[in-house]
């Protein structure tokens, strides 16, 4: 059994729209704080809040060195990554646990 202590993701404006990778040690807090607009900066500038793709890993360093790597990557492949897992740009947020009420009590906590 693998203990995930890192996470690579990709966010989504909407299909084929304004791409974002981050990298985070809690995924679902993290993409509470994107969704909630609490956190300035790009993502909240360009509206992108759709948890389209993520990655898990067991160490932070190999996770930055991922990180790292996808940002490096044509935008073409990074769609392509997106699509090979998630071919309808599902926004996966629902899917690791961050519904409507989780996103407001991290906007509560911003406040």
């Amino acid at each position: 059994m693998n203990i995930y202590k890192a996470y690579v993701y990709i966010l989504a404006s909407r299909r084929n729209g304004t791409l974002y990778v981050g990298v985070t040690n809690n995924l679902v807090r993290r993409v509470a704080e994107h969704k909630s607009g609490t956190i300035e900066g790009f993502t909240c500038r360009y509206d992108v809040k759709q948890l389209v793709y993520f990655e898990c890993f067991t160490t932070f360093q190999s996770a930055i060195r991922r990180e790292k790597q996808l940002k490096g990557w044509k935008r073409s492949w990074k769609i392509g990554l997106i699509e090979y897992d998630n071919p309808q740009w599902r926004d996966l947020s629902t899917d690791i646990g961050v519904g409507y009420g989780y996103v407001a009590a991290v906007k509560d906590i911003y406040k």
